[in-house]
Parts: C-alpha cells; structure tokens; sequence
C-alpha cells in the first residue's frame, strides 16, 4: 500500500506531465493556426492580387518582370513562369515537377484553384511553404504564379524574453517542488506520528500519545486519538482492576471452603465442631454463588442490546410485597420497616427489576441499621415522577466515600461487607438497572446518623 506522501508526490508529478503535454500541444496548435495558416492566408492573397495583373492571352515580358519588380520588395518569394520547368532557374533549390504540379494538381489549376504545399527542404533546413496560382486563357494553363516561404521554427519565433521566462519558470518549478517538499513533510509528520501511535497502541501500550500542535483536521484527529487512548487504558485499568478483585473476593471463600474441608477430610476437625464447620462452608459457599450470579447480572445488563419493555406498575403495591419479603430480615435486628406510598403512582418499569433495586437498597438500610431503630420508605409524586426515599438511622457513609459507593466491589468497611456477606455490587446493580429504567439515584448520608437514599422513576403517563 502506498504512503500518503507518496500518493500526493505522485499527483503533482502527474499535473506537471499533463502540463507539459498541454504546453506542447498548445504551442503547436498555436505555430498551426496563428503563423502557418497566416502565412499561407498572406500569400494566397498575395498571388490573387498579382494575378489581375494577367490578361488574358500569352504570359508577357513584362508581366514576368512585373512580379520580380514586386518580388524585390516582397518578404515572399514570387516567380511568374511560362512553365514549371523555368522554376530551377529562379529558385535555390531542386523541384520536384511532377509531385509539384501533377494530374490532379494540373486540373485543380485549369480549374482556376490554387495549389498549396508544404514540406521539408533540406536546403534551408526548415518546412517549406509554397502556393502555385494558375494564369489561365480559354481552359488553357499559360503560365503560373509560384510563391514559397521557409516558415521559422518554433524556436526561432520564441524571443529572447520568453526563452528567459521559461528558464525563470525551471528555477521557480524547483523553489516551488523545494517548499512543497517541506510542506508535504510538515503536513506529513502528525501522520506519522500518529501512524506510529497506532502501531504502540496494537501493541498493548496505552499510555501512548501524540502531540496536538494544529486545529485542522489532523489536530482534531490527534485529540481524537489521545482521548481514545485515555478511554481505552481507562477501561484496561478498570478491567485490571475488576478481575484483580474478582480473583480477590473470590479467593477468600475458596480458600476457607478448601481449608476446612480438606481439614475434615484429615480428621482434624472434632466431632463437635464439625457442625459449625459445615455451617462455614455453606456459607462460603453461598457468599460464592452470590457474588457469581452478581457479576454475570451485571455482564448481562452491560452487554444486553435489546429494548427493555416498560409497562405500568403499581408502585405502592411493589414496595408492600418487597416489605414482607424483607420483614423477616428486619425481625432478626428487631427494625421497623415504615412505609408510606401513595397508592396512586402508577411507574413506568419492569416489576422484576423494580423488585430488585428496592430489596438491594432496603437490604442494605436493614445490614448497616442499629438494632431496634427503624427504616422510612415514602413514595410520593413530584413533576411527572415518582420520588421513592429509603431513609435508616445507621451508623452512615463518610462523605469522601459517598461518591465511589456505585463503584464495583467499593466498600466503605471492607471488614464488616465481609462479616454479613457483602460483595460491593448491590449498588453497581441498582445504578445500571435505575439506567435501563431511565430512573436516577442521589445518596447522602451522615457518620453515626444514617444514610437517606432518594430514587426518582418515570410516571406512566395519564
């Protein structure tokens, strides 16, 4: 595949040839029409003047010495001849009679029409331009009129001052491919700066950049790139980070499951603590199948391409069913789930994924909660929306945390998330669901004092 650079030297290579060929094709047609044809033009008239000078009869004397009177103060060359073959005493050099004058020639001139020739004559070294004019009596040719002029060459009609253009023209053609070369490289080297920014990026180096110094084209498309490469070493870091992590939550239940089980298997364990043994691995082995099924949910949500279905839900209703499915969860802390909705919000969603983003918010308000305090859910309508509040009275999220706890695996106590089997996805899945529903999330909370989780969802419209 050829450069760029290549491409465009080509091009200019090519309207240069196609100039010359212009040029030249142009220069001739010029020496054709404007000073072959003039000249001829000239001497036809020439010799149709000089032939009302013949009357009719015999070829005189006189009218010979006519037309070599005006021949001397002619720039043609004008013989006045009885007959062709008089001409070799005239002109300087060898005529050919018969390819001058033949039969068809002879009766182009009988018929009162001139005879145009031209060819090359070694004499003179240049083309050779003659016109032959009848002098006719009564259908028969009496004598004839021959003028002839060695036409100049191109070069010769070319002046000093144009051949000093044209050699001005050379030299300016090769200041001019000069600076274009310089041009060509100084547009060409973001190109290829960029080309190998490219070639480093298949290479797995994102930290690669290259140098915005223009606002054209080729600058848009440099930043375009650097703010690609930032994107995609962004999401290596994050993918880095999320299998990190993946590999470290999942080495700990793994790890306690292989322990305990291989220690059972070796007899180490008693009797009396196998119970408890069992109840470890089970939970282990739970906390496992949650954060599995966690992560392929959230793959599934980030790479699903169909339109999610919405349709009206009851939104009071929603919350009373994920009430009790939660009461019992409550029960064990001794918390009161409060709930107040208003009956008439009909929301746009889907009730499964509904369901989920309540009981993964509730579930933490009941985790995070002090024993014997309660958690408020209200439900009211508020410019075409419904404004869902999960608020606790737990012991809260420092303020320099508020802004990661949507972050995969972020956890503001990593100890206690992992004391009540926590993964640090419940609220990755809520954002990503709250999206498909076009719903919205804001979280604040306070240190020892609770945390109040405002969602705000899509009415069904009347």
């Amino acid at each position: 595949m050829k450069k760029i650079s290549t491409r465009i030297w080509l091009l200019i290579f090519a309207f240069l040839i196609i100039t010359v060929v212009f040029m030249y094709v142009l220069t001739d047609f010029l020496y054709e029409q404007l000073y072959v044809e003039d000249t001829e033009s000239t001497m036809i008239e020439v010799g149709t003047k000089l032939q009302t000078m013949y009357t009719s009869g015999k070829v005189t004397d006189e009218f010979i010495a006519d037309i070599e009177h005006y021949n001397d103060y002619s720039n043609l060359n004008i013989f006045a001849v009885r007959n062709p073959r008089e001409l070799s005493a005239c002109v300087p050099f060898d005529i050919d009679y018969e390819t001058l004058i033949g039969a068809e020639e002879r009766q182009q001139l009988l018929a009162g029409e001139y005879v145009q020739k031209i060819g090359y004559e070694p004499r003179f070294d240049r083309q050779l331009i003659s016109v032959v004019l009848p002098l006719v009596d009564q259908n028969r040719l009496e004598g004839i009129i021959y003028i002839y002029f060695p036409l100049a060459k191109i070069s010769e009609l070319a002046s000093q001052e144009v051949i000093l253009l044209f050699v001005s023209a050379f030299f300016f053609l090769i200041v001019i491919s000069f600076f274009v070369y310089k041009g060509l490289r100084h547009i060409m080297r973001p190109l290829n700066e960029l080309q190998t920014a490219v070639e480093q990026m298949s290479y797995g180096n994102y930290e690669t950049r290259v140098p915005v110094n223009s606002s054209d084209e080729i600058g848009k498309l440099s930043s375009t790139f650097n703010d690609m490469a930032e994107a995609i070493q962004r999401e290596d870091e994050v993918q880095k980070s999320f299998l990190a992590t993946v590999s470290h939550e999942l080495r700990t239940p793994i790890s306690y499951v292989k322990g305990y089980s291989e220690a059972m298997q070796d007899g180490i364990i008693s009797d009396t603590q196998k119970e408890e043994t069992i109840q470890l691995i089970v939970r282990e082995a739970n906390r496992m199948e949650r954060l599995t099924n966690e992560l392929l949910q959230l793959a599934r949500m980030e790479n699903e391409q169909k339109e999610i279905i919405l349709y009206p839900i009851p939104l009071a209703e929603t919350l009373r069913e994920v009430q009790q499915i939660l009461m019992h969860q409550a029960q064990k802390k001794d918390i009161t789930l409060q709930l107040t909705a208003d009956d008439s919000l009909i929301v746009k969603a889907d009730e499964v994924k509904l369901k989920q983003i309540f009981i993964n918010i509730i579930e933490d308000a009941i985790n995070y909660s002090h024993e014997q305090s309660k958690v408020e859910i209200t439900a009211i309508e508020n410019n075409e929306f419904a404004h869902i509040t999960i608020k606790d009275y737990g012991i809260g999220i420092p303020q320099a945390d508020l802004s990661h706890v949507t972050e995969r695996f972020y956890r503001v106590n990593k100890a206690r998330s992992r004391a009540d089997g926590g993964s640090g996805l419940g609220l990755s899945i809520v954002e990503q669901l709250l999206k498909q529903l076009l719903g919205k999330i804001e979280i604040e909370s306070e240190v020892e004092k609770g945390t109040k989780v405002k969602i705000t969802i899509p009415l069904m419209e009347e």
